[in-house]
């Protein structure tokens, strides 16, 4: 019953209404993962205030403007939480159409950065920057392999002729993700690598590939990166890395200083940090890139053992509701997806907070949703909305 101007007499207006619809239990919002969603959002802003401590001071760097990473730590992220809507509006399985496409501009970007448009920061070729805009193709070939093997490895299984991807197929997938495995290894990103070599072998076990395929795989990267060492293709600033990492007390203002001064900010910290813009190795700019990758000392000197933890909790859980989303796909490609980033996210992180501990060697890889960096932050938060795509396509449940 409505009564003067259509609204209802029970309250449950046309406003009301719409409302009902957006939260209906069939509605899209619903079906959204919302837990995931706020974790990731929330890792997001916090990094911004370290990135912002980070920086605030460092006058050759923001120049002049204390706000200057800050401003774009968060524009970054509008962009970022656009490009997840983007892709939970088109959907997976539409993007699915379009993998040789993103295949083929990541693959073209990173051949780019080998020409003279490339551009060298911190030892690292691996970037392009045209005027004052710099893109990291490398963030981008992440999720281009991880649905171009999805789509190949859940092909057959999807339309019901087979029940695990044969041989062939394997190959087929692994021959797609070798290539842009060799750019990277062109420029040489080593780190990158080891990040795509954890994707590849978790996309393999989601998709039920004969375990001689993961055991092979191991041993052909034992045995590569030991032919990398002995034919001396990695560059020196890599060698140097490695050394300090195998012997933390070894030139402890050279090639140790980043890791021995990470290791002095985290722990400084305590239980519950010096206070967010108040740590010493911090506003004393001691630690190198504390911005990008080695944000996570910023937490661990200013926020203590509690802010930091609070910073892996929240990684926990963003991959926590990923295993979720992989187990209740109802399509192998949307399960093979989800591995994906979850081996993704899981390595980047272990390795980033690694490596400011001692525990992993320097590579560069940023922390997931928490670094500087724009190419970084689109590249995780498309991924987030392949997840909430695989979540909210799924059938509910009765």
């Amino acid at each position: 019953m409505t009564g003067a101007g259509g609204f209802s007499v029970s309250g449950y207006g046309p406003e009301r209404a719409g409302w009902t619809r957006v939260f209906a239990r069939d509605s899209l919002a619903r079906r959204l993962d919302w837990p995931m969603m706020l974790a990731a959002l929330a890792l997001s802003l916090i990094g911004s205030m370290l990135v912002f401590s980070a920086t605030r001071n460092r006058t050759e760097l923001n120049q002049g403007d204390p706000y200057f990473f800050l401003l774009r730590h968060l524009m970054n992220l509008g962009i970022g939480i656009a490009l997840m809507i983007a892709t939970v509006w088109l959907g997976h399985r539409v993007l699915r159409n379009a993998v040789p496409i993103l295949y083929g501009l990541s693959v073209l970007l990173s051949l780019v950065v080998l020409t003279p448009l490339g551009a060298t920061i911190n030892g690292q070729r691996n970037w392009i920057v045209i005027g004052g805009f710099s893109l990291q193709p490398a963030e981008f070939l992440k999720v281009a392999i991880i649905l171009g093997m999805a789509m190949l490895l859940s092909a057959r299984v999807d339309a019901g002729d087979k029940l695990h991807p044969d041989h062939r197929t394997v190959v087929q997938a692994l021959g797609l993700a070798s290539v842009p495995v060799l750019v990277l290894l062109l420029m040489p990103d080593l780190g990158s690598v080891l990040a795509m070599v954890a994707i590849i072998l978790g996309v393999l076990l989601a998709s039920g590939a004969s375990n001689r395929w993961i055991l092979g795989l191991v041993t052909a990267g034992v045995l590569g990166c030991v032919a990398i060492w002995q034919l001396h293709i990695l560059d020196e600033y890599q060698i140097n890395r490695f050394a300090a990492f195998a012997n933390p007390d070894l030139d402890p203002a050279g090639v140790g200083y980043n890791t021995n001064q990470a290791r002095i900010a985290i722990g400084s910290g305590g239980l519950t940090g010096s206070g967010l813009f108040h740590g010493s190795q911090t506003t004393g700019q001691f630690v190198p890139e504390q911005q990008t990758d080695f944000v996570f000392t910023v937490a661990g000197e200013e926020l203590g053992f509690l802010g930091a933890g609070l910073i892996i909790f929240l990684l926990g859980l963003i991959l926590w509701r990923a295993c979720r989303i992989a187990r209740d796909s109802p399509e192998l490609y949307g399960t093979i997806v989800a591995a994906g980033i979850i081996a993704w996210f899981a390595f980047q992180s272990f390795e980033n907070i690694g490596m400011t501990l001692g525990i992993m060697p320097v590579t560069g890889l940023p922390l997931p949703f928490v670094s500087y960096g724009g190419s970084s932050m689109f590249a995780v938060w498309l991924a987030i909305g392949l997840l909430q795509s695989i979540k909210a396509q799924r059938p509910m449940s009765a």
